[in-house]
């Protein structure tokens, strides 16, 4: 009897003393930190957007000309925008200002460019009129559309006097938690 409390107790201090050198890991989710958010995929991407919209565009020779900034808007329905949307268009404000251009701060509607009869994206009266209001010569408008694993955004820098679209830039961002967080309807 004593031999079979004792090799309980052998066994009992092995296991003890086993698991603390376990290589086993606990699926522990570690918060997001500062480092994390500055080095944010999410905005370098969107930052890199807007860089290749505007690229070629002599902030120089727009001469203070102010620019507007439409909310990105769902191609399916063009007077939504998803928080999605408007988070773009803010971050994408904020980049442009910080290359130079002069950019009014303004909440453009979604549907301000689009002509109800057909859907074609054009600039509206209400546009050119708030663009005459302020003197803005561009503005950037867009439009987001979600598929199975991206989301897939088209922007375009427009002429407010003309509608002619100066430039133009496709890009995808990943289905990820955060982006299909930003896609839900605001509770």
């Amino acid at each position: 009897m004593n031999y079979l409390r004792l090799s309980m107790a052998v066994a009992a201090a092995a296991t003890v003393a086993l698991t603390g050198c376990s290589t086993t890991t606990v699926n522990a989710k570690s918060e997001p930190t500062y480092e994390d958010a500055a080095n944010s995929k999410f905005m370098n991407v969107n930052r890199e957007a807007i860089n290749r919209l505007v690229a070629g565009v002599d902030v120089t020779k727009l001469a203070g000309t102010p620019v507007l900034v439409a909310t990105v808007v769902n191609v399916n329905d063009l007077r939504r925008a998803a928080p999605l949307g408007r988070t773009l268009s803010e971050q994408y404000v904020s980049f442009m200002v910080a290359s130079g251009f002069n950019v009014k701060e303004l909440k453009l509607r979604g549907d301000v460019f689009v002509r109800e009869e057909t859907g074609e994206m054009m600039l509206s009266r209400e546009v050119k009129d708030i663009a005459r209001a302020h003197s803005a010569g561009l503005v950037v408008v867009g439009t987001y559309s979600t598929a199975a694993q991206f989301t897939y955004i088209s922007l375009k820098l427009v002429r407010t006097d003309t509608g002619q679209i100066l430039r133009g830039h496709d890009y995808a961002l990943p289905n990820d938690a955060d982006v299909s967080r930003l896609l839900q309807a605001p509770r």
